[in-house]
């Protein structure tokens, strides 16, 4: 095997991913036909898996240079063809949030879901307009886009916990004990995190690698969680005694 190759894919990163993936499928495959049915279940392992993938492909265009430097001269990018922004711009920092949005949108009550709705119409004009006018090409960092997306989720990750404190289903459950409340948790630090960190990662590389560097696996790190965290809304039917019902699921049915 070539050896480039295989250190392409020999990054603990992607290493762990890849293992949630095969555990998720396992989980979902044993999950009753009703259960993956579920938007409750079958959207967190989509976004699973559409992440894995895209690491994937990501740690593959690593190894094949010819293949990025050809996507970024299409795309107009000839002076920095090393890079491969425009897969992780399109993947984690757009169509990323738009299924976070859709994710955090289930597990509000109905008359809050139609916020999600707006925000993610604004989300989808501002990131075409940004990109379509130039000012943010595809394949550059985009701090605006993603600035835009991360606030969303914490505003979409804020109505969840204000209806946790003022629903009267939720004031009758465990928080420790929904999957919902631990997802929200997570994803609201994942994203808070990375929005941080992507304003001062490159001055922080600059004056001080090692903190950029750590800073940066710190990062890698919080995304394990989330995809752990989804691994385990995929298998919390099968362990019933772990967690309860989520109160909206089971009030509205939605």
């Amino acid at each position: 095997m070539d050896s480039r190759l295989l250190l392409a894919f020999s990054d603990w990163f992607t290493i762990s991913t890849n293992l949630l993936l095969i555990i998720g499928v396992v989980f979902f495959i044993m999950l009753p036909k009703e259960k993956r049915a579920n938007i409750q279940y079958w959207l967190p392992f989509l976004i699973l898996t559409f992440t894995v993938f895209y690491e994937n492909f990501g740690a593959y265009t690593n190894y094949n240079y010819d293949l990025k430097k050809a996507v970024n001269a299409y795309l107009g990018n000839t002076e920095y063809p090393q890079f491969n922004l425009w897969l992780f711009n399109i993947a984690r920092r757009q169509v990323g949030v738009i299924l976070y949005l859709v994710l955090i949108k289930t597990w509000l009550p109905p008359s809050k879901k139609k916020y999600i709705n707006w925000m993610i119409i604004v989300f989808i004009s501002m990131a075409c307009a940004l990109q379509f006018s130039g000012i943010e090409p595809l394949y550059y960092n985009q701090p605006i886009i993603f600035a835009l997306g991360a606030n969303l989720i914490l505003i979409g990750s804020g109505l969840y916990f204000i209806g946790m404190i003022t629903q009267d289903q939720f004031l009758e459950s465990n928080p420790l004990r929904l999957v919902s409340f631990w997802q929200m948790t997570v994803i609201m630090f994942t994203f808070s995190l990375n929005y941080i960190s992507s304003v001062a990662l490159l001055y922080l590389f600059a004056v001080n690698p090692v903190l950029g560097s750590g800073l940066q696996q710190f990062s890698y790190f919080m995304w394990i969680c989330t995809l752990g965290v989804l691994t385990v809304t995929i298998a919390s039917p099968l362990i019933p005694k772990v967690f309860e019902n989520e109160p909206f699921y089971k009030s509205y049915g939605s």
